[in-house]
């Protein structure tokens, strides 16, 4: 069972032979990953209600902070690296707004389709191309390129079917490769170290989109450099 406990929405309660998970989060990094308030660009998103909006909700935020804290936290090596980290907080925020019920804006506005021209969309490639090797967030690219987060989210699935941080993640991807091909195979460095440097922090996925993306495994690049 997931239960949210928001600052500002206190409430009781009582609690029996229980083992549990206390997960804190900014609420901050609600409005990074799913914008602002409608009609509000200057509000932050919050969070209005303590039971998520189904069992299958509540399950899947339960999933996500297991693997989290078992796979990525749990490994100081991964942990560490400023990608993953930043990776892992954004995935668990985005979780979270689809889990609980809250202030978010869905759908877009009139506003959003104008500012979603491809002028927009070229600026936010460029800005992730600069940035890709650093934490990035949806909100950043927006105010970046002066839209909503919602307008970039427009942008790019209008233009190029895919989202702001499906690109960035590909971006990520595409620099992982070059460094396994100029890796020297007979050093220490390993897929999983390169791979973590770029926000990988799932091995076995990792290697799922890079012979989806480049037809082979990333351990035959950086063995043969291929």
């Amino acid at each position: 069972m997931a239960l949210l406990a928001p600052p500002d929405l206190p409430f009781s309660g009582r609690i029996r032979n229980a083992r549990y998970t206390v997960t804190m989060l900014d609420p901050a990094l609600l409005t990074q990953v799913a914008g602002f308030v409608a009609g509000h660009d200057d509000r932050p998103v919050r969070l209005t209600g303590h039971r998520p909006r189904s069992a299958e909700a509540g399950s899947q935020l339960a999933r996500t902070i297991a693997y989290l804290r078992d796979h990525v936290l749990n490994d100081p090596a991964l942990a560490e690296q400023p990608l993953v980290a930043s990776t892992a907080v954004q995935h668990l925020a985005a979780v979270v707004p689809s889990a609980f019920p809250n202030t978010a804006l869905v759908e877009g506005t009139d506003t959003d389709s104008r500012d979603g021209h491809p002028r927009v969309l070229r600026r936010a490639l460029a800005y992730i191309d600069d940035h890709a090797d650093q934490p990035v967030a949806v909100s950043e690219i927006a105010t970046a390129v002066h839209v909503t987060p919602r307008a970039l989210q427009y942008a790019f699935r209008r233009h190029l079917d895919t989202t702001p941080l499906a690109h960035l993640r590909r971006v990520r991807l595409a620099q992982a490769h070059r460094d396994l091909v100029a890796t020297d195979p007979t050093t220490d460095v390993t897929v999983t170290g390169i791979a973590a440097r770029w926000g990988f922090h799932h091995p076995g996925r990792f290697a799922s989109l890079y012979r989806t993306t480049y037809r082979h495994a990333p351990h035959r690049t950086l063995s043969d450099g291929s």
